[in-house]
């Protein structure tokens, strides 16, 4: 099993951050219906004013080489469209388990 941990820090003022990690967040957490090796998502986003990310994602896939297929899928692909213009940083670890 590979876990895949991606945080996001989006740019912009507050509202249009929040609205659109919201809208990034139900479209991830509708992908394990749609792509065959994600065997569960896990997507919240920061509460905490303190911190500088806003979006943190746990994916769980069985193997590695599943990161990739679930990356490329069209509708990973979609999803990470909705915040592709407010992207400002974004940081992955990806391990076997």
């Amino acid at each position: 099993m590979t876990k895949h941990i991606v945080m996001f820090k989006l740019q912009g003022p507050d509202e249009l951050r929040r609205e659109t990690a919201m809208r990034f967040k139900a479209a991830l957490e509708a992908l394990p219906s749609q792509i065959e090796v994600l065997q569960s998502i896990e997507v919240a986003l920061n509460e905490n004013p303190a911190e500088d990310w806003d979006i943190v994602l746990t994916a769980i896939v069985p193997a590695m080489a599943d990161v990739a297929t679930y990356a490329q899928h069209p509708a990973h692909v979609a999803a990470a469209a909705i915040i592709k213009d407010v992207k400002q940083l974004r940081a992955c670890v990806d391990y076997n388990c």
